[in-house]
């Protein structure tokens, strides 16, 4: 099999297994916040098995481990907010407000990155709009605060993947993520006992989740990673796009097939969604790259994937 077709399955599968994220987000039984903790925790700690990570923290600046330190508080919160959205709505909701992580990306990586402003990726973020209001329209009233979590954890994806393509080429992909992760874990740590909650703040999983958080840490997060890794070496930036651009359909027809959430959806909120993801599928079409995809490390913190240019 030719090395760009085997990448582009690769890619694909790794987008099944992202859209799982959700999926198992509703299946765990446990709070947002603990759930993010324990995932947080394991993927970071695994990381630190690894001989390449500690290679590439002795390398790195301090100056440079601190950034990327700021970066892992954006990302335990993009985390927390994306999961307490599955849990105030269903799966399906949050993977839509997901799907909105491209168009906040065009509208504060300007300004982050200190570049031009391009005016057609404010048309991305007008066509948007209806969607999004189709969107509210199309679910019950007790889930519309589950969106509002949803699109602020959409912002954050943009907010700490800007702040990413600044330093994508200092650290190593591996290393990168682990920073983020672990000091995303030792970030909730601290702020569990800020929130409201009952009980402890850090429960011990119940057998039924321990087993779906390996699954969602290992199957979900560090195989799609790795596999990630060596298919974004065969892709160009746009093919990488438009291919993680699927995430968010991929994660809707799971929902149905294995949650039945259409039931608890009507026809506004899958109108809605075809018009975000057109406008989603726009934006690498009005700013078409053909260079190659260089920044993996987007791949590794983020749920909502198709940030990566």
């Amino acid at each position: 099999m030719q090395s760009v077709t085997k990448a582009r399955w690769q890619i694909h599968f790794c987008v099944l297994l992202w859209g799982f994220t959700a999926i198992l987000g509703k299946l765990i039984t446990l709070p947002a916040l603990p759930l993010v903790w324990w995932r947080m925790l394991l993927v970071s700690g695994s990381l630190l098995l690894m001989p390449r990570v500690w290679r590439g923290l002795k390398a790195m600046p301090v100056r440079l481990r601190w950034s990327y330190a700021g970066i892992g508080v954006l990302v335990s919160l993009h985390w927390l907010t994306f999961y307490a959205a599955i849990k105030l709505a269903n799966a399906s909701v949050a993977a839509t407000c997901i799907a909105l992580g491209p168009v906040f990306l065009a509208l504060v990586e300007p300004w982050i990155a200190r570049r031009k402003f391009d005016p057609r990726e404010l048309l991305i973020g007008v066509a948007v709009v209806p969607g999004v209001a189709m969107v509210v329209g199309g679910v019950p009233v007790d889930m519309r605060l589950g969106i509002a979590v949803g699109a602020f954890s959409a912002l954050l994806v943009a907010l700490f993947g800007s702040y990413n393509k600044r330093l994508v080429e200092h650290g190593d992909p591996l290393t990168v993520t682990c920073i983020e992760l672990g000091t995303g874990t030792l970030f909730l740590t601290v702020l569990a006992p800020l929130l409201p909650h009952t009980g402890a703040a850090f429960v011990v999983p119940s057998l039924h989740d321990a087993a779906l958080l390996v699954l969602l840490s290992f199957g979900c997060t560090l195989l799609p990673f790795a596999l990630a890794l060596v298919a974004l070496r065969h892709m160009s930036a746009f093919g990488t796009q438009m291919v993680t651009n699927l995430e968010p359909v991929y994660a809707i027809v799971l929902a149905m097939l294995m949650l039945g959430e259409q039931r608890e959806l009507d026809g506004w909120f899958y109108a809605g969604v075809a018009v975000i993801l057109a406008a989603v599928f726009m934006h690498p079409l009005l700013s078409r790259q053909q260079g190659k995809a260089t920044q993996p490390e987007l791949l590794g913190t983020a749920e909502s994937h198709n940030v990566v240019e």
